[in-house]
């Protein structure tokens, strides 16, 4: 056999087991094998995390799975006793932490005039903040030329705007080092159809965090990016009007990953300090690396799928406006 055979080989083989793995893995490549051979989530121990919208969803279960790796927490979100349900149970999961070691805090992500008072009440409790992780939003649903100027200056300020404002306190409190992450959306690898505020939201997201490293490289930054997930995420999504809410319930045979699942992957995440991952299932993670990589590719998977392709993967058993 000649080198240039050996070569083709080699390319092939390459090509078919990624493949594969998009096909069968709930994640990316890269979170797959640090799931599996990387820093283990109980690395994480001692450290203290700031989690931002935890009363429910993802933020919720990451919580809990912090916890039962015995990580010190601050859980912020509007509802005070749904934030000490989550108290409660972290503490249940975790044999090592007290208390003291879960701070809850009331906080409303839009009072970005308090946002300092509030990181302040953080280190001063524990004594610093290790990772930040912002997890507050909503998401949206609505026609293009449906949406009122006022639901994307709305969502922009809660998905976007609060979320730089506290990660530039942050920023400057670490003096450009530490770890902060954000809990993004395979929207903002990957535009969908009927959620224009929102996917553009996620992009302004990564495009602010990935010039955050480039600012800051001894700085973690760690977007993670989850495609369907079984929350109540929808019931408070933006629709096109100002004051308005989707309200539509997920259900269970809803082809979406469980957010128990999607906080494991994200755990582990952050203590590898990953850049960017996505999650989701079938065909979530093909349809990101096509996207990433594949641009000629992704115009044809595109065209195949369609708009209600895409509305299908998203949303399996929601009507689609």
């Amino acid at each position: 056999m000649g080198l240039f055979e050996f070569i083709g080989i080699v390319v092939v083989l390459y090509y078919l087991i990624s493949i594969i793995l998009w096909i069968v893995l709930d994640s990316d490549i890269e979170l797959w094998i640090k799931e599996r051979w990387g820093k283990p989530i109980d690395s994480l121990r001692g450290k203290v995390v700031w989690i931002t919208g935890a009363s429910s969803g993802i933020g919720k279960q990451l919580a809990i799975e912090l916890a039962r790796n015995h990580v010190k927490l601050c859980i912020s979100a509007r509802t005070v006793d749904r934030l000490q349900a989550v108290k409660e149970e972290c503490l249940k999961q975790s044999k090592l932490l007290q208390p003291n070691d879960i701070l809850v805090l009331k906080m409303d992500m839009l009072d970005i005039d308090q946002h300092q008072r509030y990181f302040d009440t953080v280190v001063t409790h524990f004594g610093g903040l290790d990772i930040l992780v912002n997890n507050a939003g909503r998401s949206q649903r609505a026609s293009f030329e449906e949406i009122d100027l006022k639901v994307d200056r709305e969502l922009f300020e809660l998905d976007v705007f609060s979320i730089v404002n506290l990660t530039r306190i942050y920023v400057k409190h670490s003096k450009g080092r530490g770890h902060v992450a954000c809990t993004s959306s395979s929207v903002g690898l990957i535009s969908v159809p009927n959620s224009a505020t929102y996917t553009a939201a996620k992009h302004a997201i990564h495009g602010y965090y990935e010039t955050l490293k480039l600012d800051h490289p001894s700085m973690d930054v760690t977007l993670f990016c989850p495609g369907p997930t079984h929350t109540e995420f929808l019931q408070n999504a933006f629709t096109g009007k100002h004051g308005q809410v989707y309200n539509r319930t997920v259900q269970p045979t809803d082809r979406r990953m469980t957010s128990e699942r999607c906080a494991v992957l994200m755990a582990t995440a952050l203590a590898n300090k990953c850049q960017i991952n996505f999650v989701g299932p079938f065909p979530v993670p093909a349809l990101m690396y096509i996207s990433c990589y594949y641009p000629n590719l992704r115009k044809l998977v595109l065209m195949i799928l369609g708009k209600s392709g895409l509305a299908k993967i998203r949303d399996t058993n929601v009507p689609q406006n």
